[in-house]
């Protein structure tokens, strides 16, 4: 849990220097490439590629690809067709998508988890929901593809892990999983992004640093190793403990408005949905056999 737990404090910090500092300003694919390339920069020197075989490289690349290529590509687009409100409103759902594919992936069924990640899309909505308009079907749909991507990068890794030795170091194979989201993100640039929309001050290149070594390089590594250390419930639960946090961090440093009330009334019911879930955890735990 502390690993999720540090990384949820960078992510809430990144949330707000992506959009006072990058947003409409430099472009997404650029900045998606820069981040991907950045966090393989970090892992790459500490690559050892015998300790793998082929068939779990591919496997680790291929959840790099989908949790961080692929989802950040239906996630910029969804900006096309929404709003900023209804794109948050709309990734409130990655922890039921959580909870229900840790269960088919190990192939079990535990109605509870379900329970507590509702919880937490119920919190998530009292903080985000503004209202949605009309028209909006084809970007509810997009938005879905980029939950799904990152629910089943964090599921899909926790499924790997448990087939691999434990005392294998991780942060010694962890580059395949950046080079796989390389090969969604350079094509995507080189189709989809625009040389006019590089950062033009030293300040957006010093975001662009932090996000690539710091919030992906060190944080999607943290975040995926704390993933296999935790269960599904909490996981789910994780996922969205993001948005009272960014909003937190947004509000104090830079004082946008925000809804207190909301706050504090979504904050509360996710900090108990992780509470339950840890007091079913235990109890489950010491029940007889």
């Amino acid at each position: 849990m502390g690993y999720l737990v540090v990384v949820t404090a960078l992510w809430a910090f990144s949330f707000s220097l992506i959009g006072v500092y990058l947003a409409g300003q430099v472009d997404s694919y650029f900045a998606v490439m820069m981040r991907v390339g950045l966090a393989a920069l970090v892992f790459l020197p500490l690559l050892k590629p015998g300790l793998l075989d082929l068939r779990h490289k591919l496997a680790l690349m291929a959840l790099g690809a989908v949790q961080l290529g692929i989802m950040y590509i239906f996630f910029y687009q969804s900006f096309v067709l929404l709003s900023v409100p209804e794109v948050l409103l709309f990734t409130i759902f990655t922890p039921l998508y959580i909870a229900i594919l840790d269960d088919l992936a190990f192939g079990r069924f535990t109605p509870f988890h379900l329970v507590t990640a509702g919880l937490a899309v119920i919190g998530a909505a009292v903080i985000r929901y503004k209202g949605v308009n009309d028209d909006f079907w084809l970007g509810f749909l997009v938005v879905q593809g980029a939950n799904l991507c990152f629910a089943m990068g964090q599921v899909g890794y926790r499924r790997l892990s448990a087939a691999l030795p434990p005392s294998l170091p991780r942060h010694h194979v962890f580059a395949w999983f950046y080079l796989g989201a390389a090969c969604i993100a350079l094509p995507a640039f080189a189709l989809l992004g625009s040389t006019s929309g590089l950062p033009t001050t030293p300040l957006q290149w010093g975001v662009l640093l932090w996000l690539g070594l710091v919030a992906s390089g060190l944080g999607y590594f943290l975040w995926n190793l704390g993933a296999v250390r935790v269960d599904a419930g909490a996981l789910a639960i994780m996922n969205n403990m993001l948005i009272p946090a960014g909003l937190a961090v947004n509000l104090v440093i830079w004082n946008r408005e925000a809804d207190l009330v909301r706050l504090a009334m979504g904050g509360a019911i996710i900090a108990g949905s992780l509470w339950l879930n840890a007091w079913w955890q235990r109890r489950r735990r010491t029940a007889p056999v």
